[in-house]
């Protein structure tokens, strides 16, 4: 609280200092409350903390070149359900931040999120649904040292909960427009490069690196209507933790490869994205590895597959597996596998196309663990480049988006899914596979005046798991402002036959936006950007404010 009280202080005294220019306060209030009850029919024991909530306050203020900002968060009495429990009965300043921008230098001291390249080295961002803000507090510095060539550098130690890593961070990152520098017009050629290390007491464990880099290169460029780019990491040797314990003083070291090509015009967009990961999970604590709350982590790898939208779609989701275990229940040394996207569009007045046009989305995501050798005695691996690894996850989905008159909209969706349970359960891989279809209608109908009426049926067949699933949304606008919503998750092909319901509705007027539902939270895997956290299975009533000013 006396952080908040000198902060806030500052920037009234920056404002009223320089009352005579103009400056400006700007940011925002989000607060998120569940209230938890007890539900014997999905054997939930509400817990004592039946009220729970958290709340973020973010102020900021700019005058020319300076900004200062402070974030406040509390989770009070218990942060909600399926959050890291190192939030609960927590309030204080989370972040704060000065930064000065020209033209050329963009210098923050603080809290600061910043990303190298594509993120497979270094990311920090927050993300509140997911619970994760992972953000550097120390020095960040962006400078552009000709108009082709940009430099970063950051140095830091990484937010956890209130406190900060044990970890110390640092990294340089440079950018260099090839074609620029050369005055190539007939293509665009832009080459990164990287660095990061983590600097870490070893408590006087001399088999233990003090500091462990990763140290990345890309190349990507445009010609024309085709796009391609590569990214590879390789990472020093470092001890691997499971469940906060090192496993043995035994290091190994780690690679990423990314590959992304891809080709784009009117009415057609074709993408494809292969990535291998070996030993390749980074975080500030080397002991903070396999967390599920994705705390302290370096750097960004979601899940490369079509990120779903409706209830049944979401169920079985794919969560990166770029860990190395060697353990008797569980044996894997990371991932490798791709992704392929295919957009077209059927013009107006064809025979597919009609008078408004079809457009056509086709994506297809294939992923395995590494065929690896295991000496579980001896700590030792060998993983091939791909090989036949475990299948993890394989997916087809097919979407048709029609618009039929001004009125009238549809869209189907159709998906063929195989998934190891152990990514949906979150236990050892290998064991058992879950296949499931999927199919989904959801029909549109416009009236005047803002009035819109959204229907969703939806189907997943499956002999495995859960067996089958059917769901229905009924969703009606009265207006921009005023939504309401009723759900069924209804799972009638398993043993309980399980209605998730969930009824709510949302009102916006200008920047002021509040939501509240009421209903089952089917328990499982919730991805936000492919990155996936755990959610048990609950029942209570929930509410979401947000205001921005």
């Amino acid at each position: 609280m006396k952080k908040l009280l000198f902060l806030t202080a500052l920037l009234f005294q920056i404002y009223f200092s320089n009352a005579q220019e103009t400056g400006y306060f700007y940011g925002g209030l989000e607060s998120n409350s569940q209230w938890l009850q007890t539900d014997e029919g999905i054997n939930f024991l509400a817990p004592e903390d039946q009220f729970r909530a958290n709340n973020y306050i973010l102020l900021n203020y700019n005058l020319g070149k300076f900004t200062a900002g402070v974030q406040y968060e509390s989770y009070l009495p218990s942060a909600l359900l399926g959050y890291d429990p190192i939030f609960d009965n927590q309030n204080n300043v989370a972040t704060y931040y000065f930064n000065y921008k020209d033209e050329s230098l963009d210098i923050t001291g603080g809290y600061f999120y910043e990303q190298f390249g594509s993120g497979l080295i270094l990311r920090s961002w927050e993300d509140r649904q997911l619970g994760l803000n992972n953000a550097f507090k120390g020095l960040n510095i962006n400078f552009d040292a000709t108009k082709d060539l940009s430099l970063k550098a950051v140095f830091g130690k990484q937010r956890y909960g209130f406190e900060e890593s044990e970890g110390t961070i640092q990294g340089l990152d440079a950018d260099l427009s090839l074609s620029g520098a050369l005055n190539i017009e007939s293509i665009d050629i832009q080459l990164g490069a990287s660095y990061v290390g983590r600097n870490q007491d070893t408590n006087g464990v001399e088999a233990i690196p003090t500091t462990v880099g990763a140290y990345g290169g890309r190349l990507d460029f445009i010609i024309d209507n085709f796009y391609a780019g590569v990214e590879a990491i390789i990472k020093d040797p470092d001890v691997i933790a499971n469940e906060g314990q090192i496993a043995s003083n035994k290091l190994y070291d780690g690679t990423a490869l990314q590959v992304n090509a891809g080709y784009a015009q009117k009415g057609l967009g074709i993408n494809a994205t292969f990535r291998r990961l070996e030993n390749f999970s980074f975080f500030s604590d080397r002991l903070a590895e396999g967390n599920i709350f994705n705390q302290q982590v370096i750097n960004y790898v979601p899940g490369l597959t079509k990120q779903q939208d409706y209830l049944l779609t979401n169920i079985y989701v794919y969560n990166p597996q770029p860990r190395l275990i060697i353990e008797s229940f569980d044996q894997r040394a990371g991932e490798v596998g791709t992704q392929f996207d295919l957009y077209y569009t059927f013009k107006k007045g064809s025979a597919l196309g009609g008078r408004y046009g079809t457009k056509l989305a086709m994506n297809f995501s294939y992923w395995g663990g590494l065929d690896a050798e295991y000496n579980i005695e001896n700590r030792w691996y060998k993983a091939k480049f791909i090989g036949k690894g475990h299948q993890l996850f394989r997916d087809f989905n097919l979407e048709i988006k029609k618009k039929w008159s001004k009125e009238w909209s549809s869209v189907l969706t159709y998906q063929n899914v195989i998934v190891d349970k152990g990514i949906v359960e979150g236990g050892p891989l290998g064991n058992t596979a879950i296949l499931a279809n999927i199919g989904v209608i959801e029909t549109t109908k416009r009236f005047n005046d803002g009035k819109a009426l959204r229907m969703v049926a939806q189907h997943l067949w499956s002999k495995d798991d859960r067996k089958n699933w059917a769901a229905g949304v009924l969703e009606y606008n009265f207006s921009t402002s005023l939504a309401i919503y009723a759900a069924d998750n209804w799972n009638y092909g398993g043993i309980d036959k399980i209605h998730y319901y969930s009824v709510g509705g949302s009102y916006s007027q200008g920047n002021t936006r509040l939501g509240i539902n009421y209903g089952r939270q089917r328990g499982g895997l919730i991805c936000i950007g492919g990155v996936c956290r755990f959610v048990p299975e609950n029942t209570g009533l929930s509410a979401n404010l947000t205001v921005a000013f």
